[in-house]
């Protein structure tokens, strides 16, 4: 295949995100640059009428809660049209079902406040475009790794994306992009730690959209309405986006500090990390295998609400 040009490229640092104009045509990346896999929440709105946008449940409806290559990302109805689609995808391990975390779930299940969080993360990044909190909406979780058991728990299972896995979408139509890095350290989306994304932009080319041709979901619907066809007009003003040159990123706890904790462990809890670490299931160091044993044994013991566990992991 023709190599895309890059248009744009931009490291998403932990706390962070990016809004980004995606126009018809092009291409998103977003690719996995530290060590382990980081989950990426995502949000997009047509960048010429905000009030149509990415829509989690009708895309789960289409195409299952762990969209993938081939798929589509739908809007809302009444609009219920693809406006983005799926090219390549590393992983696999994509999820629609969860919802973007927020700062209740820290206060109120750990305790934590303030910590950043998936909701606050988005309404920063697309305050660049003169939106505000109120616009964000539930998000494309790329790289999260998910599912449901047997009694019908939805549960977080550890991130298995590794150093340069990436998604890329291709826009339908002109979009207001919001990727950012899933604030949640404290559950095992991004497995207990947070970690860079880089974001990039490419100038399509004619076989990314050739794969799509002939799709049924691509034909006009009577049903799929546009503004002319809604009943109270005229049509509220100005919906459309643009960015705002003076807009300085404001992003709860950025930048992300690390403190290094000593642990001492006896012989026994030694070994039994060892055998852990061996089967490479949690992680490729003792530190990576520790963290994720202490937060699976926190979230059990002390966490408030839903556990969101991995039953089979955990036994």
């Amino acid at each position: 295949m023709t190599e895309r040009k890059l248009l744009y490229e931009h490291v998403m640092e932990p706390a962070t995100g990016k809004a980004v104009e995606l126009l018809a045509g092009q291409v998103m990346r977003l690719e996995q640059i530290g060590v382990a896999g980081q989950c990426a929440d995502f949000n997009c709105f047509n960048l010429h009428d905000y009030k149509e946008y990415f829509h989690t449940g009708r895309t789960r409806h289409m195409h299952g809660m762990h969209p993938t290559t081939g798929d589509f990302l739908w809007s809302a109805p009444p609009r219920d049209r693809p406006i983005a689609a799926i090219i390549a995808d590393t992983v696999g391990t994509n999820d629609v079902l969860y919802p973007r975390c927020s700062g209740l779930l820290y206060e109120y299940q750990f305790g934590v406040e303030p910590h950043t969080n998936c909701h606050d993360i988005q309404a920063e990044a697309q305050r660049e475009y003169g939106l505000t909190s109120d616009d964000v909406h539930d998000s494309f979780n790329f790289f999260m790794h998910t599912g449901v058991d047997q009694a019908g728990h939805p549960f977080i299972a550890e991130n298995v994306a590794k150093h340069g896995d990436y998604v890329e979408i291709i826009s339908l139509i002109d979009l207001l992009a919001v990727p950012n890095v899933c604030g949640a350290d404290t559950f095992a989306t991004s497995s207990f730690e947070l970690k860079p994304l880089r974001l990039a932009i490419y100038e399509g080319l004619p076989e990314d959209l050739a794969q799509f041709e002939g799709r049924p979901e691509l034909v006009k619907y009577r049903s799929q309405l546009t503004t002319a066809d809604l009943a109270a007009q005229p049509i509220k003003a100005d919906r459309e986006l643009y960015k705002d040159d003076s807009y300085v990123p404001n992003y709860v706890n950025y930048p992300i500090t690390l403190t290094d904790v000593p642990v001492s462990l006896s012989p026994e809890y030694q070994t039994m990390l060892d055998e852990l670490v061996a089967t490479g299931e949690f992680g490729e160091t003792d530190e990576d295998v520790l963290r994720y044993v202490f937060f699976s044994w926190w979230i059990v013991n002390y966490m408030k609400g839903p556990k969101h566990l991995d039953q089979a992991a955990e036994d």
